[in-house]
């Protein structure tokens, strides 16, 4: 509608040369608004005031001519002028007739924009850690992406919708490591499970369905032998690191990454199903893994080397966050030659611009407030 008394007001002006020269550079329905009071029409258009200056007239007399000229149409019952030159417009019953048989003719798809292609967006959203199923504050974020995401769409954009796997670092060899544990209970080997390790009921289900038969053979006193103390009398994280090396050590390489890989894809699978049951679907899924394997961190840090803003503190590479607003600087590369996730999240980033969209949307969830 807006378009459409956009459109009168500039068949009006074309037959008055007095003003339609100056109104050459002026987005006619960009001074369309619906008003905030019933009182005062539908529609209300500031167009008069706008012209006053170039024009050198009145904005009343302006919009006298405007109303003057303004073409005959059966959705509009009547047009007068308000205050220091406003446009008043009142739509007619028919106008009301024909915007509802527009909304049954077009079904879902009323109200929705032609195509564009530019600019592009990408959308990331949800991006839950593969280390457990979704919970109710996941269904939140969901829900809210794939809202943005179809309002998006709705108004024309190209819209690719994301999510980000998180499978790399820790978090993964603590999730191998404990599936790796259940496997030896359903085999017999009774072992304390760490406090730092993930003990929900769906360890167990995959421990039953990893296939087992290539792995290592391991004893319980081949497990427990150098193993710190855990939680509450030692350290749990220091006790979780030492028996993720312990089931490398007895697994080999290979038959811990069998594990790990595993166990993954299986909850990675039930997120998928699950969000496509909500009714949530994605264009991509992400996978923090092939940003090492393709040396994504190093060539996005290499890029900010480059332009001077790393800098190094106490062993460290930093990245001067407080720069750009944030309220304290971000370790990149640890004293220890390692990696940060941040330094990820940067080059996850820097990888999406390559990719050659315009716009990034991230919808964050509660654990990352501090990128906030």
């Amino acid at each position: 509608m807006k378009s459409l008394i956009a459109n009168l007001v500039n068949d009006s002006l074309a037959s008055l040369p007095e003003l339609s020269g100056a109104a050459d550079d002026l987005s006619l329905e960009a001074t369309v608004e619906r008003t905030r009071d019933a009182t005062h029409g539908d529609f209300a258009s500031n167009v008069a005031m706008r012209l006053a200056k170039p024009a050198r007239k009145s904005p009343r007399d302006i919009a006298a001519a405007i109303i003057g000229a303004l073409p005959a149409s059966d959705v509009i019952d009547k047009v007068d002028i308000a205050g220091p030159g406003f446009i008043n417009f009142y739509l007619s019953p028919a106008a009301f007739h024909a915007e509802l048989l527009a909304i049954l003719d077009k079904g879902s798809d009323y109200g929705r924009q032609a195509a564009r292609t530019s600019p592009k967006i990408l959308l990331e959203f949800v991006s839950a850690n593969p280390t457990g199923p979704l919970h109710v504050g996941h269904g939140r974020h969901a829900a809210y992406g794939a809202t943005v995401g179809n309002l998006l769409e709705a108004a024309g954009y190209p819209v690719s919708r994301e999510y980000y796997v998180n499978d790399a670092g820790r978090q993964m060899d603590i999730l191998g490591a404990s599936v790796w544990l259940r496997m030896l209970e359903n085999d017999g080997i009774e072992v304390p499970f760490p406090q730092g390790g993930y003990r929900g009921d769906y360890i167990r289900d995959i421990a039953v369905a990893v296939d087992a038969g290539k792995l290592n053979k391991v004893s319980k006193s081949d497990l427990l032998d150098g193993l710190p103390p855990d939680a509450p009398e030692g350290d749990k994280e220091a006790y979780v690191e030492a028996l993720i090396e312990k089931a490398k050590s007895l697994l080999g390489d290979d038959g811990f990454h069998q594990v790990r890989q595993y166990s993954l894809e299986s909850i990675r699978a039930d997120i998928e199903d699950d969000l496509a049951e909500f009714g949530v679907t994605f264009d991509t899924w992400y996978s923090e893994q092939s940003l090492t394997r393709t040396n994504r961190i190093d060539d996005a840090l290499a890029v900010l080397k480059k332009r001077d803003i790393l800098y190094e503190k106490d062993g460290a590479t930093w990245f001067p966050a407080t720069r750009f607003g944030d309220e304290k600087d971000r370790v990149v590369v640890r004293e220890n030659g390692i990696k940060t996730y941040f330094a990820s999240d940067i080059a996850y980033h820097f990888d999406k611009r390559e990719r050659g969209f315009d716009h990034l949307l991230d919808i964050l969830g509660a654990d990352h407030h501090g990128y906030v």
